[in-house]
């Protein structure tokens, strides 16, 4: 398959922003901010889109705040099929993944932006607010790199039942479409898992016990409940 995304570009902006503050935990705040997550929906023009963001917001928001707490935790942080750190379906824990981070870090670091303390770089939240705040092209390159990744997560969300199946399939209709080649990449990881080496990944910052789940987002940041986390670098 081949040919371009036809969402546009403000949707695909608000699109990045929402579904990255959807897939942060979902604490009391997130799901205190009901009113404020349907009006940005409903600002979108892209139907599919809008949909699929307005039917996860029913479930998100109808439902008793303790069952949505744990079924984040037991989709995001308890499932390494599902995990939420996309470098991690294409390297493991291995060498490779430790220079994928240090590149997404250098990426960030060019356009002015930092991380919030104890986030990773490929942390599916982190990278696509970054695909709003900086844009086409540079901004989103790094969902385009991982697109494999991130197409492993929404096939197991969906396999899974979650409805946080709705949000992946909001982002990837935003993304180039697979081609053959990604098909059969992601045929292959599917089978074979990822690649296995707990050796490599300290010299860049990480922890190599913790990072294929990494921690869970308790608090979103300071600019509320639709903003970036990412801090602009002084």
């Amino acid at each position: 398959m081949t040919g371009q995304s036809t969402v546009a570009g403000a949707d695909r902006s608000r699109l990045f922003g929402l579904t990255s503050t959807l897939l942060t935990y979902p604490d009391a705040r997130l799901l205190a901010a009901g009113d404020e997550l349907r009006a940005a929906v409903g600002e979108i023009g892209d139907d599919e889109v809008r949909t699929r963001l307005a039917t996860f917001l029913d479930w998100f928001l109808t439902t008793d705040a303790i069952e949505v707490e744990t079924h984040y935790v037991h989709t995001f942080d308890l499932r390494r099929r599902s995990g939420l750190y996309l470098t991690y379906y294409l390297h493991g824990d291995t060498r490779k993944r430790g220079i994928a981070l240090l590149t997404l870090k250098q990426r960030y670091r060019a356009h002015g932006l930092r991380l919030a303390d104890g986030e990773l770089p490929d942390l599916l939240p982190v990278v696509l607010e970054f695909a709003a705040v900086a844009g086409p092209g540079d901004g989103e390159a790094p969902l385009r790199q991982h697109r494999r990744g991130v197409e492993l997560l929404r096939a197991a969300l969906d396999e899974n039942g979650s409805p946080y199946r709705h949000l992946l399939e909001a982002v990837v209709a935003a993304l180039p479409p697979l081609t053959e080649t990604d098909l059969a990449a992601i045929r292959a990881l599917a089978e074979d898992g990822p690649p296995v080496e707990s050796v490599g990944l300290a010299p860049y910052g990480t922890d190599v016990d913790s990072i294929g789940f990494g921690p869970a987002i308790t608090d979103l940041s300071a600019a509320g409940p639709c903003a970036p986390s990412m801090e602009r670098a002084r």
